[in-house]
């Protein structure tokens, strides 16, 4: 085991090592089965909870930018700028936000690993070897290469909105 992970397992098996208490070790080997069983369920829930939010960016960011679309049809262009502002700001939100979910899910797996040690299978782990630990792109690119670089394609088109919206003539009058 890793330094990290005997860290991990200090902290998970704190109030019941292997010699618990427990009337028997049966029951000891029950009750982490169902915890393990659980705690993957939340990992789970982890995951489908990113995607929701990078369709409600994605869905969001969409919607923003067809409403500048329109709106430039209308001639109303006044303060369309200040949209590409929001969506700026919208779109590093949704980063920070992937990178919030993928620290969390790789927490939680690495605490998922340390588990695994004490059960007669440790499926998540070899899946991890067998990918080669993230380290090997041939083998495995994480999704979250991608959902990071997403926002940053918006970023570029709300930019874009911002640079062709603001009244630039008005700002060189103004400071004259």
């Amino acid at each position: 085991m890793s330094d990290q992970a005997d860290a991990f397992a200090g902290k998970l098996f704190t109030q019941f090592p292997s010699d618990a208490p427990y009337p028997s070790n049966a029951e000891f080997q029950a009750h982490l089965l169902e915890q393990y069983k659980l705690y993957v369920e939340m990992a789970d829930r982890i995951s489908q909870r990113r995607q929701t939010a990078n369709s409600y960016f994605l869905t969001v960011n969409t919607a923003l930018l067809s409403f500048v679309g329109y709106l430039t049809t209308k001639d109303t262009s006044d303060y369309l700028w200040l949209l590409g502002v929001v969506g700026v700001v919208l779109c590093y939100l949704w980063y920070r936000l992937v990178r919030s979910y993928r620290d969390l899910n790789t927490a939680k797996f690495n605490v998922i690993h340390v588990i695994e040690k004490r059960l007669p299978l440790s499926p998540y782990d070899a899946e991890w070897e067998a990918m080669g630990r993230g380290k090997d792109s041939t083998r495995y690119k994480p999704v979250t290469h991608i959902e990071t670089g997403v926002p940053w394609v918006f970023v570029v088109l709300h930019v874009f909105v911002f640079y062709r919206m603001f009244p630039w003539a008005l700002l060189r009058t103004w400071l004259q």
